[in-house]
């Protein structure tokens, strides 16, 4: 009996020893890596990652003891759907809770879209509208005078201490490598200039919607260039206009008295393409233009539905506008 009691209870001093020894062992996991190391590193979190690859590359970056013990806090806490994307300034000396409080309570940089076919004073107002720190819209506007169609649609991961030319860099940038670079065989092979190219995408992005429509409506227009016959795109009348404080729109409908106007961006009075784009494209308006649809037609009119009706000649094209739009 005695034997088996001196067994329990050495078995009982031998847990606890284990279970101190095990929480002091963790609590240092918690610690910070070094104390003495002020110095900040900046630490991307992608959108999408898991908190496992999130805890491995913290510890990889020397910045926690222990990617496996990040995971289990993380959890323990709730704290997984808290974390955020982004950019963050993290150190060696901060513990393990304070680095978790710094990616769930904001990110040193924000996410901006900048949707396909606006305009550059769209982008600015967008921008000049977030919480950036150095960003000043009259500098943008001035650094993009002649970057029309070339401030690339995409979602961005700006720090929120970017300068305005950096921003404006960026878009360029985005720009070259995933048209210019990316597109440079196409480009080369389609008889165009890029210029011709991303002025007649940004005429198809405000025209049409879906990518088998934008290809349609491209191959009509390029047509129209082909034989020097005026492209009566509505759009380009909207850019003309600019912004329209009553309907408080960059793209107000256009009234008849445009097309008489003496801009050459009016393509109902100059034949051809405008000088430049009207806006910013997307991948799928720039590949359209790049590839269009081989047609036979020469008209298109969008009903109040959305739907296209194309036409090879003009008294059909009219009969579907009284048809669809009157």
């Amino acid at each position: 009996m005695k034997t088996v009691l001196k067994f329990f209870t050495g078995l009982f001093i031998l847990l606890v020893v284990i279970g101190v020894a095990s929480f002091f062992y963790f609590s240092t996991l918690t610690q910070p890596v070094n104390p003495e190391n002020l110095s900040k590193i900046s630490f991307e979190i992608p959108k999408g990652q898991s908190v496992s690859a999130i805890g491995q590359r913290l510890e990889t970056a020397g910045i926690i003891r222990s990617g496996f013990l990040f995971r289990v806090r993380v959890w323990q806490k709730d704290l997984g759907q808290r974390i955020q994307a982004g950019t963050f300034l993290l150190s060696p000396s901060m513990s393990m809770d304070q680095v978790m409080h710094e990616l769930t309570t904001g990110t040193n940089d924000m996410w901006v879209t900048i949707p396909e076919g606006w305009r550059r004073e769209e982008i600015a107002d967008m921008l000049a509208s977030q919480e950036f720190d150095a960003f000043k819209k009259d500098e943008f506007l001035t650094l993009t005078k002649n970057d029309e169609g070339y401030l690339f649609p995409d979602t961005y991961l700006i720090p929120r201490a970017a300068t305005t030319e950096s921003i404006r860099n960026m878009l360029k940038d985005n720009f070259e490598k995933k048209v210019t670079t990316v597109l440079a065989k196409d480009i080369a092979e389609s008889g165009h200039s890029l210029s011709d190219v991303i002025t007649l995408a940004s005429l198809v992005q405000r025209e049409a919607r879906q990518p088998e429509t934008m290809k349609m409506v491209a191959g009509i227009l390029w047509n129209r260039v082909n034989i020097g016959m005026a492209l009566n795109v509505d759009a380009t009348l909207q850019y003309i206009h600019g912004y329209d404080r009553v309907e408080k729109s960059w793209w107000s409908d256009p009234t008849a008295d445009l097309k008489e106007s003496t801009s050459h961006y009016n393509t109902y009075k100059y034949p051809g393409l405008p000088p430049g784009p009207i806006g910013n494209p997307g991948l799928n308006a720039i590949t359209a233009a790049l590839h269009p649809r081989d047609t036979n037609y020469m008209f298109y009119v969008t009903d109040r539905l959305g739907t296209m009706h194309y036409a090879q000649t003009l008294e059909e094209h009219n009969r579907f506008v009284q048809q669809y739009l009157r």
